[in-house]
């Protein structure tokens, strides 16, 4: 254990593969290695140090992360990663392939990152409504619950980036902070759209929602429905 930097606090299975949470240094991927020490490998770490609270698995290469300082991160190994750990029965290559500053030598792509703005206490992937959209639900310390799903279509993603990047330049917030520096608060924010900012849409008077809607070359109805189609496919 004496390549985990800090404090252990989280140690997830899933197939070979392990994950491993450091309370101040972020996740480790780990294989173990019977055959030759009974050891256990760290074949992939991440670049950024990150104070971790939760974890989800979501698939065999890929986890989302919670931080203690309210941000959603979602991590992934990269496509030409090797976890043959077999191969260095030694553990020589290993210890030579290893960056400056004592890491893995294999890195973890950071996929999508958002700030929720509190410290979330729980992290699951689960499907809200019989039939529904499976997604990441979160719980924060103050009691909220938010839900990040993905977009089914490129051309859903087009539409809800637009309508997002429409609703920053009304300065709806109510004490004037902008919306992207907000959700970038500690890092910038990467392949998330708020949903919280467009729904916001339905609250504007009928001539923001007419400009809006002509710019996107649309009618108002027609972004309400896309709204409403979203939320009912994931939770209500």
């Amino acid at each position: 254990l004496q390549h985990f930097p800090n404090l252990i606090n989280g140690i997830y299975g899933i197939g070979h593969r392990i994950l491993v949470t450091d309370v101040q240094e972020s996740l480790f991927w780990v294989r173990y290695r019977p055959r030759a020490d009974n050891q256990m490998v760290i074949f992939a770490d991440d670049a950024s140090p990150r104070w971790i609270t939760q974890l989800a698995v979501l698939d065999n290469s890929t986890a989302a992360v919670a931080d203690k300082f309210g941000n959603v991160i979602i991590l992934r190994l990269p496509p030409d990663v090797n976890d043959n750990v077999e191969e260095d029965p030694s553990g020589n290559r290993s210890l030579w392939d290893r960056n400056a500053l004592g890491g893995a030598n294999q890195k973890l792509e950071m996929v999508c990152h958002f700030y929720v703005g509190e410290v979330v206490t729980s992290l699951q992937k689960a499907t809200l409504i019989p039939g529904g959209s499976e997604g990441l639900v979160y719980a924060t310390l103050s009691g909220s619950l938010g839900i990040l799903i993905p977009f089914a279509s490129k051309d859903a993603y087009s539409f809800f980036q637009h309508l997002e990047l429409h609703m920053r330049t009304e300065n709806i917030s109510l004490v004037g902070r902008d919306h992207l520096h907000y959700r970038s608060l500690y890092y910038p924010c990467k392949n998330v759209i708020d949903g919280d900012l467009c729904e916001m849409f339905n609250t504007l008077d009928a001539e923001k929602q007419r400009n809006i809607a002509e710019e996107m070359d649309k009618v108002p109805t027609d972004i309400a429905k896309r709204l409403e189609d979203m939320r009912t496919r994931c939770a209500f």
